[in-house]
């Protein structure tokens, strides 16, 4: 008897902090990477479709695939080599800012100064 299937891995690249194309926010981004792999015995063996990348705003969980190219920047921006996890915000103490990014809907905005209203 032989067993065999796929399996799937989602592995988190980075956590961006980008204005959201659906609410608006500007929010944390997850962007993830699925693989879909071959498995023969329950051990995956060779990837069988080609690895997804979507981001994900945290604020209102909106989930949209971007493409591999599109991802690649997100990382080259928020200073992480391409192709390797980073470890998310926090691990020196302070947020990972990305650049802009010219032609991405999720581009990357600093966080807006609002004045006091009630101030003289």
């Amino acid at each position: 008897m032989i067993i065999f299937g796929t399996s799937s891995k989602l592995v988190q690249l980075a956590i961006l902090n980008l204005l959201c194309g659906f609410c608006g926010n500007p929010a944390a981004h997850a962007l993830r990477k699925r693989v879909t792999k071959f498995s023969l015995f329950f051990i995956p063996l060779f990837p069988i479709a080609p690895a997804r990348h979507s981001i994900q705003c945290t604020f209102c969980g909106a989930h949209t695939e971007v493409p591999k190219e599109a991802a690649e920047q997100m990382l080259a921006q928020n200073g992480a080599p391409s192709g390797h996890p980073v470890p998310g915000p926090g691990t020196n103490g302070a947020p990972q800012q990305p650049g802009p990014q010219p032609g991405n809907p999720y581009a990357a905005r600093p966080p807006q100064q609002h004045g006091n209203p009630y101030s003289s």
